[in-house]
């Protein structure tokens, strides 16, 4: 994926080895979604509250395009990150017109919102539409204790 935006200033791009002993919370998303806004942005951010500066938890979001793809554009993936205030990094991936994004195609998502839990080792954990807070909290201390 190579459209990204809120990266560290000596970064250009992101892959999830640079997350390697870390827990990364990756979330897909799509920025008319309303599950998106009503539920999955304000987990995300209930997560991020959770685990403050725990430097062993990392957050990325990506626009998993596919469907909408003239409305579900770079532009309005920067608004949502504006309206959330979320200063993690964020990426842009729309898959080919009538295809799904290469991350939805990599992880086997089903939709958005979507919420991938990657353990320290660099395996998928949790893959899945449905993740309520006090779930992923307890997913999260258990790959955390594994670090």
């Amino acid at each position: 994926m190579e459209t990204w935006f809120n990266l560290p200033d000596d970064r250009q791009r992101l892959d999830i080895d640079d997350f390697k002993g870390k827990v990364l919370y990756l979330y897909c998303f799509q920025s008319w979604c309303p599950g998106c806004h009503s539920s999955g942005f304000p987990t995300l951010q209930a997560m991020m509250r959770e685990y403050g500066d725990d430097g062993n938890v990392a957050y990325v979001a990506i626009q998993t395009v596919f469907e909408g793809f003239d409305r579900n554009t770079l532009e309005k993936a920067q608004e949502v990150a504006r309206k959330y205030a979320l200063d993690i990094p964020f990426g842009h991936d729309p898959g080919p017109e009538g295809s799904r994004s290469v991350v939805m195609q990599r992880y086997r998502t089903g939709g958005t919102p979507w919420i991938i839990l990657i353990g320290g080792d660099g395996l998928v954990r949790f893959n899945d539409f449905h993740a309520d807070p006090g779930m992923l909290k307890r997913q999260i201390d258990h790959l955390a204790r594994d670090l």
